[in-house]
């Protein structure tokens, strides 16, 4: 069920160029292999001075293209060899230098020769300095290899080689794995529209407080992310969060938990799917004043009210669309999923204990479990969210198919 699966048995080739973070796609070729893809590797000489050759030729099996003029027999054209029956090809890193190439069809050594001579998709995670990849004719080039269909992983914020701290790391290797895999994910939502929530909501005491709890939003961000790729038509209802919107996904900001009723419910007729993976807070004060309360004349005692339960209102609503809540819980927890399964009247429900390391509010991991109404369960092991979001949605699909008559 792990999404990676698709990448077992596909023809990769990996190009490496002359960045600092070459010696990263060491470990983007283990993975590729361990996930059973046939990794070819061509680099450019400069890449060739970070790391040997020898180091992707052992661990790969296969020789690697980076000097078609260096001596020994020529037996074919290595630039074209190599791209012979090539399901995709991935460029990690990627410098300046060479996107310009691409963008200018310039193919002056063998790495960019091969990436000339592609027949397949190609995908581009650019590392460099900050300053290098916010400038403007980088930026075009990029804009202009998009349009072409090339499809790029931006890079991370963080600290870079150079000493400063701003936009140009290689994405983490989890995050290009997957991207490369999205690639071969099958179009099996193509025609349907998914509401997914996302994040915390607010309830405010006054102008400068309020109620809310410690949602990133990062799974329900990966959760648009995963249908999307699916070919669907996707509308995220997002809480306060820091994240940047998933590329084609329509996001409709909110804060409060009647804001996202409010959200959910103008849009809701439109959807097949609802994914309800915010963390919509439960009560919000009976009063908020419009202006701070100074701390020598606020009450002793808070008085609250429930919010509206939007998904039991979904639930209790009925009809044909595909019903997904969420169980963060402590205690009891598969025995409380369970219940909420039921109750609310859903058609899934993905568990998990927020008190488990690497699971729950804030970490970029999740270990969940999946009911459905029949009592099957589906238990997924600790993965990255994005990892996760495309295990769950695999679940989703599967219970559409189960769903919808052969032939119609």
């Amino acid at each position: 069920m792990a999404y990676h699966g698709v990448l077992s048995g596909k023809r990769i080739l990996l190009g490496v160029t002359g960045s600092i973070a070459a010696y990263k796609a060491v470990d983007i070729l283990r993975r590729l292999s361990e996930r059973g893809a046939e990794v070819r590797v061509a680099m450019t000489e400069h890449a060739a001075r970070f790391v040997s050759p020898l180091t992707f030729e052992t661990l790969s099996g296969m020789a690697v293209l980076y000097d078609e003029f260096r001596g020994g027999e020529r037996t074919a054209i290595g630039h074209i060899e190599i791209t012979n029956g090539l399901d995709a090809a991935l460029v990690a890193p990627a410098t300046a230098n060479v996107i310009g190439k691409l963008a200018a069809g310039i193919a002056d050594d063998s790495l960019t020769s091969a990436l000339m001579a592609l027949g397949c998709p190609l995908l581009i995670a650019p590392a460099m300095n900050d300053r290098m990849y916010c400038n403007p004719v980088l930026q075009k080039n990029i804009a202009g290899l998009k349009a072409a269909g090339v499809r790029f992983i931006d890079p991370e914020t963080g600290n870079l080689a150079c000493g400063v701290t701003g936009q140009g790391r290689l994405a983490e290797t989890d995050r290009i794995i997957g991207e490369l895999a999205s690639l071969f994910l099958p179009q099996d939502l193509a025609g349907h529209n998914v509401l997914v929530t996302a994040g915390p909501t607010r309830e405010p005491i006054d102008a400068v407080r309020f109620i809310s709890n410690p949602s990133t939003g990062k799974m329900g961000y990966a959760l648009a992310a995963a249908t999307k790729e699916r070919g669907a038509h996707v509308v995220l209802i997002s809480g306060p969060t820091q994240l940047a919107p998933p590329p084609g996904v329509t996001v409709v900001p909110v804060v409060s938990a009647g804001e996202m009723h409010d959200a959910v419910m103008e849009r809701v007729s439109d959807c097949d799917i609802v994914i309800m993976a915010a963390a919509v807070s439960d009560f919000r004060p009976l009063r908020s004043a419009g202006r701070k309360i100074k701390k020598e004349d606020a009450p002793d005692v808070l008085q609250l009210e429930r919010t509206v339960d939007i998904l039991s209102k979904l639930g209790k609503a009925g009809g044909t669309r595909l019903l997904v809540g969420f169980a963060a819980e402590t205690d009891a927890v598969e025995q409380n999923a369970l219940k909420k399964l039921r109750d609310k009247n859903l058609d899934l429900i993905v568990m998990n204990d927020i008190l488990r390391p690497g699971s729950g509010f804030g970490t970029d991991t999740n270990a969940v479990t999946i009911f459905d109404r029949a009592g099957k369960r589906y238990e997924l092991p600790t993965l990255p969210k994005r990892e996760a979001a495309r295990s769950i949605v695999n679940v989703v699909v599967d219970l559409m198919k189960q769903r919808t008559p052969p032939g119609s």
